[in-house]
């Protein structure tokens, strides 16, 4: 039987897209994940999400090693289960500034300036704050306040305000800068992720079908056309057919690893692995790029920290939708803008009322804080290469992190600024012993040495399969991978350029979009729906 639509990856940009498409009960739709149903708890408990890292529900890729970080492999969670890394994040709402969006436009694309993204972004919201000129409502993503958030990531607000920083309510109305609480997309206290906020409702509806536990081998192509999809499911091998399109929303990661794997890429790169090429598209896996961030972590004089959330008191609490449970970790933070000519912010802040080392990996006992800094408009830029041609076997991935020197200096002028922060009166009541980079560590080389030690992704990979007109373009402006008839890429891989925030709103926009495209309906015209 054939479907209408075909969609790879049920993360955050699938699940728009299967959504939306959905809505139309003229349209059939199967979309594949790879991983099992959001049935574990741990998922939807906010705090509990660093649980999830490096099980089942966790593609669980190593970068390949950083040369600028002393050799050393990043750990790259990727969300394996319905809701993709939107089951896995720390529920920050970011869209990321202006310029950003200002920039993809050129080179042969239009059309995804901030003016033509922020209806998108404003459809897919219900942000409980009420409706605005850069805020929607009756969306399916759930945009919030943390219902409980911790005393520390309140004092942080105010030791940066105290620094001399501008207090921010909101990063989302095309100015960045400053520091406050982040919104968070959670419902009642618990995570809402994409799954919960557009998948579950979809698949009430006939024409969706949704398989899980199904690894996609490759893409059909015939000719010049891609006609299906062949995946694995319980050790059997399935041929879904296409009538209409292939979307493919398997993340910056896993996206440019099935093209690939389907022979498209560059024909060199494919050779070496056996893989007999159907279409040269050279691209596909490069201008991979990643957000990086590094700890400036102290000791907490006071038992209040997410150090005591897993206790039965805070489990009762949990069930009221408040409590140290509720805390995405990344309560706060802000954004600062380094050089007075940068387009957007270079520098972002993600506060954790609890020490956050090194994935958490490297958190030591007790109660703590994390003032966790990081480079956002990044110039390093790496790549995504297979490992082989097998579809088991994680591909390469090399971010090129801090390659670019430009990257090193804001880390390390974040970590001063963190610093400025930490000792400020705000933080008297609260402030134990700096634990990193630690009081020994005064000057730039030993402040750098400490960025090369500890220095992790953000988590937020984009790039590979990117969108433009240039001979490394993988996609159009309307997400149509060049020279290939009814296939499409969906997911933060489209990306020209990183954005300088988190990425899940992002790539659920890109999804809209996706959705809008795919049915022939014009962001003029959704402007105009939704005027």
């Amino acid at each position: 039987m054939s479907n209408d639509y075909i969609i790879i990856g049920a993360g955050s940009a699938g699940c728009a897209v299967a959504g939306r498409l959905s809505e139309n009960p003229n349209n059939s739709v199967l979309l594949i994940e790879a991983g099992p149903v959001d049935d574990n708890q741990a998922i939807h408990v906010p705090a509990a999400f660093p649980t999830l890292f490096k099980t089942p529900l966790d593609w669980d890729y190593m970068t390949a090693p950083q040369p600028a970080l002393d050799g050393r492999s990043l750990y790259c969670p990727r969300g394996r289960m319905l809701g993709g890394s939107s089951s896995i994040n720390a529920m920050v709402y970011q869209r990321g500034a202006p310029a950003c969006y200002d920039r993809w436009n050129g080179g042969g694309v239009s059309g995804w300036g901030w003016a033509d993204v922020l209806p998108y972004f404003k459809k897919a919201e219900n942000n409980e704050r009420g409706a605005s000129e850069f805020h929607g409502v009756g969306g399916p993503l759930n945009v919030a306040e943390l219902r409980d958030p911790n005393p520390l990531s309140k004092a942080f607000v105010a030791a940066a305000v105290e620094a001399g920083y501008d207090e921010n309510t909101d990063f989302n109305d095309g100015d960045q800068e400053g520091f406050g609480l982040y919104q968070v997309t959670q419902r009642g206290g618990f995570r809402g992720s994409a799954a919960v906020s557009y998948l579950r409702p979809a698949m009430e509806r006939d024409n969706l079908t949704v398989v899980t536990g199904a690894q996609v081998n490759r893409l059909i192509v015939d000719g010049g056309a891609v006609t299906g999809v062949e995946y694995e499911k319980d050790g059997e091998t399935v041929v879904a057919e296409a009538g209409g399109e292939v979307i493919v929303s398997a993340g910056a990661i896993g996206s440019p690893q099935i093209l690939m794997l389907s022979g498209i890429g560059a024909p060199d790169h494919l050779g070496a692995h056996g893989i007999a090429v159907r279409h040269d598209l050279p691209g596909v896996g490069q201008n991979l790029q990643d957000h990086f961030m590094v700890p400036v972590a102290h000791h907490c004089t006071q038992p209040i920290s997410l150090a005591g959330a897993a206790t039965p008191e805070q489990e009762a609490k949990l069930a009221e939708g408040m409590g140290l449970l509720t805390s995405n970790i990344g309560e706060a933070g802000g954004f600062v803008t380094l050089n007075a000519a940068s387009e957007a912010p270079e520098l972002q802040y993600h506060f954790a009322p609890g020490f956050f080392v090194l994935d958490g990996a490297g958190n030591p006992e007790g109660h703590g804080f994390s003032i966790v800094g990081g480079v956002v408009e990044v110039h390093s830029v790496g790549q995504l290469t297979l490992a082989s041609a097998d579809p088991k076997d994680k591909p390469v991935v090399d971010p090129a992190a801090l390659s670019d020197e430009r990257d090193m200096d804001v880390m390390l002028e974040g970590l001063k600024i963190g610093r400025r922060i930490a000792a400020a009166s705000a933080f008297d009541d609260y402030r134990g012993e700096e634990y990193l980079p630690g009081p020994a560590v005064q000057d730039d080389d030993g402040l750098r040495a400490h960025v090369r030690a500890y220095t992790q992704t953000i988590y937020h990979p984009v790039g590979t399969c990117k969108m433009g007109s240039d001979d490394m373009a993988v996609v159009d402006g309307q997400l149509k991978v060049h020279g290939l008839a009814n296939l499409r890429v969906a997911d933060a891989s489209i990306m020209p350029r990183l954005i300088n925030a988190n990425t899940n709103a992002p790539s659920i926009m890109i999804g809209e979009r996706c959705a809008d495209f795919v049915q022939g309906r014009t962001a003029a015209e959704r402007q105009a729906e939704m005027a």
